[in-house]
């Protein structure tokens, strides 16, 4: 991956976005596109759309949510102690003892989650995961008038850690469900802006997707596209304990996964697997026998219904500080989108 792209998809993982509040990670990504797309725009809920060739055709519509999981604050105590709940889908088990980035009144503050020391419970409180609600967040406060100084109720915060690059090609951050998405997105149509079009294309990067594909559904109406396509991750199987047989196998670093099933356009489906074939671009086929639990369920079934499709990139500990992606999978995934629009023509049957 090029410098230039590995530094904004830093910044990006790296700029807290909590569904609702994904404003400052917009902003990263409507400045890395300037230059490359016809326009940009922020819509009432929070979506940045960006187009090229406005009045081609077919019109396609490309999403990648840009928010992530977090945490909110509900209450500040008389000891300036924060009960807290989660935006999305947190696993409490992997929330103890981690610091956590507070976006406060004055700017950034560090606090962490803390709980009873395991030296004071009893057997039975060893043995089970402690429920948020009996968690809270530290952040050092004398009182509660001194926290209420840094920190309000209603104030969003995300576990404290960042970007890394590890082996093989390989990167670990929180939020990459579904930073690297947006990333794709925005790859995408800067890879396209140097290549001649028939279709219109929105880039679109989408909110509040962890909280019931808000977004999506908003975004898609405004655009009401021919062809929708979902950038999301997707549960890679190569690690201990991984139940091949239900999920399927997905290996990290083997191509994006390409999909078949009700939520997807047959004939996008076979277009993308055409253009990977044809550009010797590696994917992985995964089944999707109902609804995807992604953008492009909303999409697909927006209007009159749009044809769908997704394209994921194999993840590893999603919905944890820990996720991991090939840095190669969605260098991959931009290039197979960038030469599914580039093949598109006006006139295109999408009828099953």
């Amino acid at each position: 991956m090029r410098k230039e792209s590995v530094d904004f998809l830093k910044e990006l993982v790296e700029t807290p976005s909590p569904s609702g509040f994904e404003s400052a990670a917009q902003k990263l990504v409507k400045e890395y596109l300037k230059g490359c797309v016809d326009d940009a725009t922020v819509d009432v809920h929070g979506n940045l759309i960006t187009t090229k060739n406005v009045g081609g055709s077919p019109t396609v519509m490309l999403a990648g949510h840009v928010d992530e999981i977090g945490l909110m604050v509900t209450y500040i105590n008389d000891d300036g102690y924060m009960s807290f709940a989660s935006i999305g889908g947190i696993d409490a088990s992997l929330l103890a003892g981690q610091r956590v980035w507070i976006d406060g009144s004055r700017g950034r503050v560090t606090g962490v989650v803390g709980k009873k020391p395991i030296h004071l419970m009893d057997a039975d409180e060893k043995k089970k995961v402690p429920k948020i609600k009996k968690l809270w967040i530290d952040i050092g406060a004398k009182n509660k008038k001194d926290a209420e100084k840094w920190v309000r109720v209603g104030d969003t915060a995300v576990i404290a850690v960042g970007f890394e690059e590890i082996k093989n090609g390989m990167a670990v951050a929180r939020g990459f469900d579904d930073k690297i998405g947006s990333f794709v997105v925005a790859e995408t149509m800067r890879i396209i802006s140097r290549r001649k079009l028939h279709a219109a294309v929105y880039g679109v990067s989408t909110v509040q997707e962890e909280i019931g594909l808000r977004g999506a559904k908003t975004s898609a109406f405004g655009i009401s596209p021919d062809v929708g396509i979902a950038i999301d991750v997707g549960f890679a199987t190569d690690f201990p304990t991984s139940e091949k047989g239900l999920t399927g196998e997905v290996k990290m670093g083997k191509g994006p996964m390409l999909y078949r099933g009700p939520n997807i356009n047959p004939v996008v489906g076979k277009l993308l697997m055409d253009a990977a074939e044809k550009k010797k671009i590696p994917y992985q086929l995964k089944a999707a026998p109902r609804a995807t639990g992604t953008d492009a369920n909303a999409i697909q079934l927006t209007k009159a219904g749009v044809a769908a499709a997704l394209v994921s990139i194999p993840n590893r500990y999603m919905h944890t500080p820990v996720e991991i992606v090939s840095l190669r999978d969605a260098v991959n995934a931009a290039e197979l989108l960038a030469a599914f629009i580039c093949d598109l023509r006006p006139g295109t049957d999408f009828t099953p």
